[in-house]
């Protein structure tokens, strides 16, 4: 009888993006062929909260056991076939308190981890893989400060984890953008209008710079400066005159502020358990103030807008050949780490090399686009300029 070496665990947490199921059958492959057994966690940090440590339970909702057969076909396809929440051990509300945990935790918000780490031991994990973005792996860091050997993979659209290069997810979002944007042309030049698209980027701008940097628009608005709407449409008008089909395009980012704002542009109150909240409307509030101005900047006559937010058009569906790549490399520079005996490390695309570095870095920085060095702030543009010796996408995590 084969003897197992131990038991990794892996879970997705936060959104969804295409690129993670590669991620988990490039883990589970290796894993099996290494000796170790491998279970899924569902839903994220909830199937850690939710399950129950008996043995006479069905915590078939919570985990399930891995094999090459399930990887294999999922591996091919978006999203997560685990399944994902933002759900957050350390401050979990009391209105989402499992059942079996009620009367246990009575305050509001609660630090249900010493169950985590009991429900950790009760399953045998040795090894814990979570690939999320910096809120899901900064609960990650928390574990490995308490014991848990945990090594973790970057995941996130926005390319806004610290200390790589590359998130996964990533690349299949400028895809997507830059395909989408250039669909949406056809109805912005018939009708000679400005295209204003919404695309993600809660902090860092990388969404809109790449596919801006890569011809998909004249401008863009990035969340690290706000934008004086009075300068852009000034520009914008410029390119719409200069363009033969008279219109141009600027991408905003979702956490792009205008200038004398007091914030982002959300959708309502409600937060997350990471205290976010749902952001959007800042395409919608732009393109309200670009038609208003246009006038000023167009001899008189107004400019109509097209008016698009790209959501989870940009994180649905299958992953493109970085996203399938990339994945396949990570799960593998985990397994490397584990069979080594190392952890509290984060798997890193640094410079064109596969590397890691120390898990903690996700708690003590935010990882934005560097204004100075990459982004023309009074032209509303990525700055051109010298591109010898620099990574694959240009903007680096600088660390």
């Amino acid at each position: 009888m084969l003897r197992v070496k131990g038991t990794i665990g892996i879970l997705t947490g936060g959104g969804d993006v295409p690129g993670l199921n590669p991620a988990i059958r490039a883990v589970t492959f290796r894993a099996l062929r290494e000796g170790y057994r491998v279970i899924g966690i569902r839903r994220g940090w909830a199937g850690l909260v939710d399950l129950v440590p008996h043995y006479n339970e069905d915590n078939g909702d919570h985990i399930v056991v891995l094999t090459e057969d399930i990887v294999n076909r999922a591996g091919r396809t978006g999203g997560t076939f685990l399944h994902t929440s933002r759900t957050r051990p350390s401050h979990l509300p009391k209105a989402l308190l499992p059942e079996h945990l009620k009367g246990r935790y009575n305050e509001e918000i609660n630090d249900i981890t010493p169950d985590v780490l009991r429900n950790l031991e009760f399953l045998g994990i040795d090894h814990l893989i979570p690939i999320g973005g910096d809120d899901t792996l900064s609960y990650g860091q928390r574990l490995q400060e308490k014991g848990v050997n945990v090594v973790a993979i970057p995941k996130t659209m926005d390319n806004d984890v610290p200390g790589t290069d590359y998130c996964i997810g990533f690349s299949t979002c400028v895809t997507r953008t830059i395909e989408l944007t250039h669909k949406l042309r056809t109805t912005a030049g018939s009708h000679e209008r400005l295209l204003v698209i919404e695309v993600f980027g809660r902090y860092a701008g990388f969404t809109a710079m790449l596919p801006t940097m890569a011809g998909a628009a004249d401008r863009c608005v990035i969340p690290e400066h706000p934008c004086d709407v009075e300068r852009l449409t000034e520009f914008l008008i410029q390119d719409r005159r200069h363009h033969p089909s008279k219109y141009a395009v600027v991408l905003v980012s979702e956490g792009a502020k205008m200038l004398y704002d007091n914030g982002m542009s959300f959708e309502g109150a409600e937060t997350d358990q990471y205290g976010h909240r749902k952001l959007g409307g800042i395409g919608d509030r732009l393109a309200a103030r670009l038609k208003e101005l246009s006038p000023k900047y167009n001899h008189g006559r107004g400019v109509s807008m097209v008016n698009q937010r790209l959501g989870y058009l940009v994180r649905c569906g299958e992953p493109d050949a970085m996203d399938s790549i990339v994945p396949m490399a990570f799960g593998n520079l985990a397994l490397d780490l584990i069979l080594s005996g190392q952890s509290g490390r984060l798997v890193s695309l640094r410079n064109g090399c596969y590397d890691s570095v120390p898990l903690d870095v996700v708690t003590q920085c935010k990882k934005v686009v560097d204004i100075d060095k990459y982004y023309n702030a009074e032209r509303f543009r990525p700055k051109y300029e010298t591109f010898k010796g620099q990574p694959l996408f240009i903007m680096t995590s600088e660390l």
